[in-house]
């Protein structure tokens, strides 16, 4: 995604164009997906006039149509395009304030993929709640990341509810914006323009109101060298180091965020092929158990144990487990308890195996969803482990 100008002054002010409306603010496209995104947001405003922000070669309007355009020039091309990155929320921003605009949704890589209707359900709440975060229709075999991880983490954690913490499309109310971009600038002084924001734990902290909004299905933007490694090292490393700074936060004792009713995915009736993930797992546990008894209790341990030594058939790491095992990977990183890169690359077999087990249960009948749900409520009841361990580290090593 585009990167932006990093010296921005968070309060100066400009002259408005189309002041009071909505700013839409777009990566860069191909040209062809730029113009269907186009048409796309042309379709969801036909009564308003809405400012878009993009750094592509804009096309010639009609004098009737809604969109007034607004260019932008990235400074860089992202490493990350397939996510939205600090420069993005500082440059919407920037746009958003200097145009008078009344709030902003940023949309990601492949927006040509939305339909109107979800680019206006999404514009329409950020006009009334703080952060609006999509919620997307995924295969049983999209988001695994998000879905073993991100999730149950940030709603555990943070208490907020959204499927997805780390957003493709997002609507902010001005102030919330404005934090965002505040965050960001820390990042783009530093050269980290590419660096991950986490929008939800930022608006719990804030005590900013959140609500998600059903998209449906979407085209989800891919990593350009999906190297699995690099790409957990890359998004675990953000969530763990903001994890670790908004501690004095999560400690506290917080309910979690009522939720809307979101369509639940299908079952996933056909086999699973997890023979190279389970094998990829075995390995580690003769290659990598010294580094993992550092990580993890001896329970935890016990559980791997079990876990090698089990049939593919019937291959279930329980949901409980996998929790405390992340939470450990958590305070390991915290307490630099092995090089961090090291850590978060003994982090992959595990998750692996945690795929694994999830695909073979829901080949079994049991909807991806319920699982995922079922997860989530593990890590929050498990919470108090990471809270107990955070303030007494030594308590449970072996």
């Amino acid at each position: 995604m585009a990167s932006a100008q990093t010296n921005t002054d968070l309060t100066s002010k400009a002259p408005a164009t189309a002041s009071g409306s909505t700013l839409v603010s777009l990566v860069s496209l191909p040209q062809e997906a730029f113009e269907a995104t186009l048409s796309n947001l042309a379709l969801a405003f036909p009564n308003e006039i809405v400012l878009v922000a993009t750094p592509d070669t804009a096309p010639q309007l009609s004098a009737d149509s809604p969109l007034r355009l607004i260019p932008y020039t990235p400074t860089a091309v992202s490493s990350t395009p397939w996510i939205q990155t600090a420069a993005d929320y500082l440059n919407a921003f920037k746009l958003a304030q200097d145009n008078q605009a009344t709030s902003c949704v940023l949309l990601g890589a492949e927006s040509q993929s939305l339909r109107p209707e979800a680019i206006r359900a999404l514009a329409k709440s950020a006009l009334s709640t703080d952060l609006s975060v999509a919620h997307y229709e995924v295969g049983p075999r999209e988001g695994l990341v998000n879905s073993a991880i991100l999730y149950p983490v940030t709603r555990a954690l943070f208490g907020t509810r959204p499927r997805f913490p780390l957003p493709i499309d997002i609507g902010l109310s001005l102030r919330m914006a404005n934090r965002l971009a505040a965050v960001a600038q820390r990042y783009t002084a530093a050269s980290s323009d590419d660096a991950f924001i986490w929008p939800l734990s930022e608006a719990a902290t804030a005590n900013f109101t959140i609500t998600e909004v059903s998209i449906g299905h979407r085209t989800l933007p891919q990593p350009v060298a999906p190297d699995l490694n690099s790409l957990l090292a890359q998004i675990l490393s953000s969530l763990f180091a903001d994890v670790d700074a908004k501690a004095s936060f999560w400690q506290r004792a917080r309910g979690t965020q009522s939720s809307q009713p979101i369509p639940p995915t299908t079952p996933a009736a056909e086999t699973p092929d997890t023979a190279s993930m389970l094998d990829a797992f075995r390995l580690a546990y003769t290659n990598l158990h010294e580094i993992w008894s550092l990580v993890l209790p001896p329970n935890s341990l016990l559980g791997l144990k079990k876990l090698s030594v089990m049939h593919p058939d019937n291959f279930r790491m329980p949901d409980n487990l996998w929790a405390r095992i992340v939470y450990d990977f958590i305070l390991a990183y915290r307490l630099r308890t092995i090089n961090r890169g090291h850590l978060l690359g003994a982090l992959t077999p595990l998750y692996l195996a945690w795929v694994a087990s999830h695909l073979t249960l829901i080949s079994t009948g049991t909807a991806p969803e319920k699982h995922i749900q079922d997860l989530a409520s593990a890590f929050e009841t498990d919470k108090p482990y990471l809270v107990s361990r955070w303030r007494w580290p030594d308590r449970f090593n072996p």
